[in-house]
């Protein structure tokens, strides 16, 4: 149902910092960079796996109003290195890997805070 989501960021580098380790363990990786021409002058640049489909656009104020996204992983490993590459990008915990069988019994999922406060997290549905 979704074809692609933006959020704007306060600092494009650090944020784009950030989402190259944390996106690195889903196999996703920034793809395009707007051309400054089209954006104004601000950094605008997508993350996908085969097309960019999570887009940062930096912003001139810390965004007010903090997001939740969730990515897919594709194994429960993937949500394991998710989380500490985030952790170790400067991500702060916002729960650990684990199953969260109240969304459903294989829900297995792990929450970082990205720089700006966003609610990151990686999701696998997939039975162990």
């Amino acid at each position: 149902m979704i074809d692609h989501l933006g959020i704007t960021v306060a600092d494009f580098d650090a944020s784009k910092a950030f989402y190259d380790k944390a996106m690195a363990p889903l196999g996703a990786a920034l793809l395009y960079m707007v051309p400054l021409e089209y954006t104004g002058g601000a950094k605008v640049g997508g993350y996908g796996r085969d097309r960019p489909v999570f887009w940062l656009s930096s912003g001139k104020d810390k965004p007010r109003d903090h997001q939740h996204v969730a990515f897919t992983a594709r194994s429960r490993a993937e949500v394991d290195a998710f989380y500490a590459a985030a952790l170790a990008a400067g991500g702060k915990d916002n729960g650990g890997p684990g199953l969260r069988p109240h969304y459903h019994p294989d829900y297995y999922a792990a929450f970082v805070f990205d720089p700006d406060g966003n609610n990151v997290e990686a999701v696998c549905h997939a039975p162990e």
